[in-house]
């Protein structure tokens, strides 16, 4: 191996020391984002509800639930959205539009950032268990060192400031979660296609259809990355 080898020890302790800096520093800001993204969950489920209650509407369900460090969920009618904070740090593929960016451009660690996935379930497949039933990712939001974000996800009609120009904070966090509660209540399930369905087996019909198991998604049986309602 070339080089100064009292060198290359130097230069591995350097980027090791920077890289855990970054990476705990952009892990901090993610929790603690994520950490607001359940004070507002909490406050959207008590204002709904009570508004709902006020119209004499309360077989309309809304209800937030604190699952652990990394996860929370919102139960909207016979929607779930689920909330996870990925605990890793990212840097994104060199196709990624990021690049492109003039703030991620002046200085690479820019593009380091934590990530929050918001998944969209059926209720019922937690009510019923049914672990097989498929969940669809409709958003991600991204989050640096400079609590700088952007955000990814279906059906995006709303202009996020460009990544680099405004730190996140509770309104940003207010308007990702209303966009995703309205896209999942449009995210309508659609009866699969014929020929996914039509053969069943034996088991399948004792141990899952009385059980109401047989395994169901909202594009079941469909390509969902070609479905943008």
């Amino acid at each position: 191996m070339d080089g100064d080898p009292e060198s290359i020890r130097h230069s591995i302790i350097d980027k090791l020391s920077n890289k855990a800096q970054l990476n705990q520093k952009i892990f901090d800001n993610t929790f603690s984002v994520f950490g607001r993204l359940k004070e507002v969950l909490h406050e959207i489920s008590s204002d709904v509800d009570d508004i709902l209650e006020e119209e004499g509407k309360e077989e309309v369900k809304i209800e937030y639930r604190d699952r652990g460090k990394f996860e929370a969920q919102l139960q909207i009618a016979d929607d779930i959205l689920l909330f996870n904070m990925h605990s890793n740090i990212f840097e994104f593929n060199r196709e990624h539009p990021l690049w492109q960016n003039p703030y991620v451009q002046q200085d690479r660690s820019n593009s380091y950032c934590g990530m929050i996935n918001i998944y969209n379930f059926l209720f019922d497949s937690f009510r019923y268990n049914r672990t097989e039933d498929e969940g669809y990712l409709i958003g991600r939001i991204f989050i640096n060192k400079d609590m700088q974000f952007f955000v990814e996800g279906k059906r995006q009609t709303v202009k996020w400031p460009s990544f680099g120009s405004a730190a996140i904070d509770r309104g940003a966090l207010l308007g990702i979660i209303e966009h995703a509660i309205d896209y999942a209540l449009d995210f309508d399930l659609l009866v699969p296609p014929y020929d996914t369905v039509k053969v069943v087996t034996m088991d399948q019909f004792n141990t899952k259809i009385e059980n109401s198991k047989l395994q169901t998604g909202k594009r079941l049986g469909y390509q969902f990355n070609s479905d943008d309602i």
